[in-house]
């Protein structure tokens, strides 16, 4: 599947409603979490070019690094801190238009200016979270926050 991914060069919301189907058919069948992961990452990456495409892990009460595209980034996370701590706190979408406004935010590259973190649930419980960077400010908006909350859920699914 992945040799057959077909970017589009439309709008966001166009590439993402290519993207979407691409991704559903990419899991279908794959029960591992950390393969679906690195898979997901790519596309993203692939599709809209951004500066940081990962996943941190729930994992004894931290969010570990999980697969990723880009440069190095933190290897863990508290409850809390940063955007991925806030966005598994409070369970929501969280849009940060620039990163310097954010109180508390983790630094992991400082070529990074706007940060989208989506929480993944399985059985209404943060297992997750998908966290893109983008090296421009505003890059993020409710069209994203809409498609990445679904390709979450996608992963969420046990």
């Amino acid at each position: 599947m992945a040799e057959n991914l077909v970017i589009s060069t439309g709008s966001k919301e166009e590439k993402y409603k290519v993207l979407l189907p691409q991704i559903k058919a990419l899991l279908e069948g794959e029960t591992d979490l950390i393969a679906n992961m690195a898979n997901v990452a790519a596309m993203i990456k692939s599709t809209f070019g951004f500066f940081w495409v990962g996943f941190y892990r729930l994992q004894e009460e931290m969010l570990v690094l999980g697969p990723f595209q880009g440069p190095i980034a933190c290897t863990r996370i508290r409850y809390g801190k940063g955007v991925c701590g806030t966005a598994w706190r409070d369970a929501v979408t969280v849009i940060v238009p620039n990163v310097d406004d954010f109180p508390g935010h983790i630094a992991c590259n400082s070529a990074s200016k706007s940060e989208i973190v989506v929480p993944i649930f399985r059985k209404e419980l943060v297992i997750g979270v998908l966290d893109i960077d983008s090296d421009q400010l505003n890059t993020f908006d409710e069209t994203d926050a809409r498609y990445l909350e679904k390709i979450c859920r996608l992963l969420g699914e046990e």
